[in-house]
């Protein structure tokens, strides 16, 4: 009987001490690795760590009879745990202050402090879809930009590594994936909340001539003008121009109304005739691309159409869509994408490439026009679409 009684106590005050030392983080031991050669010591601490702070209270407790703290300390659990609806969808369980719900282009080092990272800022984002081939002429245009700008590259053929014999090259970000088109690339790479951080984006073809450009100027006429979303005038000598609206008019420093054919401009005017700026070179606003964004379909990847829907993304679309005449640019309509499709029968690449992008066109047009039959359709049912 003495036996079993020394037993018992000996468990009792065993346990007792035990769980009066402090824990030992395992990580932080000097041990040689030999001693634990297939044991992730992290992962036993993350993992036993908690039997220290909740398992042994909660057994402890019981072992007292004190229900009270038992309960005391699931109080506490629930009290602790984050739910705030407000969050971005998906992080409602985050503490508010460490949610980034946006990002930015901005490259950042491997070392040193983060906040010593960006010697400037830029505010405006300029992309170029590219193909090796027209490398001088984008060598050309990117140096119209400022140091104001992040430089992106989106290259359609795969050729990256040849670009750096540019020096401003080593300092642009370069997304290649073989023979896909610039909406392709802006709709999976220019997220709204990517893009947050600048004022105004330029998404624009590579054949592109910029003698009489400058961005910088350019910028200044838009936010004179208060555009929302614009391109530059293109030059009138240049016979590569369908739509009047777009081409420059002389004396003018912006212009948001053209004269196309008869019967085509109605009153007040829409697209082309107004609202409208071509999908070649056109500049957004932040706000007005996180909108146009939107309205990117995932498969229709030429963006034909996209031109006619912009005035849906702002209001009024007449007075904040515009060409600016000032700063001009030519078109050199150098067909280079058109020759990354496949030879299909008896037609050229090329030929493939138009056909897709008329049919794109039609596609767009009719799911636009359904969905806001359906939108309407839904408001006199008084259906009424939960918050986002």
């Amino acid at each position: 009987m003495k036996l079993i009684i020394a037993a018992i106590v000996g468990v009792v005050f065993g346990f007792f001490v035990g769980v009066s030392f402090p824990t030992i983080s395992l990580t932080k031991m000097n041990l040689p690795s030999s001693l634990f050669p297939s044991i992730d010591l992290t992962y036993v601490e993350d993992k036993y760590s908690k039997i220290q702070t909740n398992s042994i209270w909660d057994a402890l407790a019981s072992f007292r009879g004190d229900r009270n703290l038992y309960d005391e300390l699931h109080k506490v659990d629930e009290k602790t745990k984050i739910w705030v609806p407000t969050n971005p969808r998906g992080a409602e369980r985050l503490p508010p202050r460490i949610v980034e719900s946006q990002s930015d282009l901005y490259l950042r080092r491997l070392w040193g402090q983060p906040h010593q990272d960006l010697t400037i800022r830029p505010k405006y984002l300029v992309t170029f879809t590219v193909g090796y081939d027209q490398s001088d002429n984008i060598d050309a245009a990117v140096r119209k930009f400022s140091e104001n700008f992040t430089i992106v590259l989106f290259h359609y053929d795969g050729r990256v590594s040849e670009w750096d014999k540019f020096e401003w090259s080593k300092k642009a970000i370069h997304i290649s994936a073989r023979k896909q088109s610039k909406w392709w690339y802006a709709k999976r790479f220019l997220h709204p909340d990517i893009v947050a951080p600048y004022d105004y984006i330029f998404i624009w073809d590579e054949d592109l001539g910029m003698e009489h450009f400058d961005a910088e100027e350019y910028l200044k006429i838009v936010s004179k003008h208060g555009l929302e979303i614009s391109q530059p005038g293109l030059d009138p000598s240049s016979s590569s121009f369908t739509w009047q609206m777009t081409r420059k008019k002389d004396g003018s420093e912006v212009h948001k109304d053209a004269e196309e054919k008869n019967g085509w401009c109605s009153n007040p005017p829409v697209p082309p005739c107004a609202a409208f700026v071509e999908i070649m070179a056109p500049v957004f606003s932040r706000d007005s691309w996180r909108c146009v964004w939107h309205m990117i379909q995932n498969d229709l990847v030429h963006g034909w159409g996209i031109d006619f829907a912009l005035r849906k993304c702002v209001e009024p679309a007449h007075e904040k869509i515009g060409v600016v005449d000032a700063q001009w640019v030519v078109h050199q309509s150098v067909p280079s994408l058109g020759n990354q499709g496949q030879a299909e029968g008896g037609k050229a690449p090329w030929e493939g490439v138009r056909e897709r992008c008329q049919k794109e066109w039609s596609m767009f047009k009719e799911r636009l026009a359904n969905a806001e039959k359906d939108y309407f359709k839904q408001q006199i049912k008084g259906f009424v679409y939960p918050p986002n």
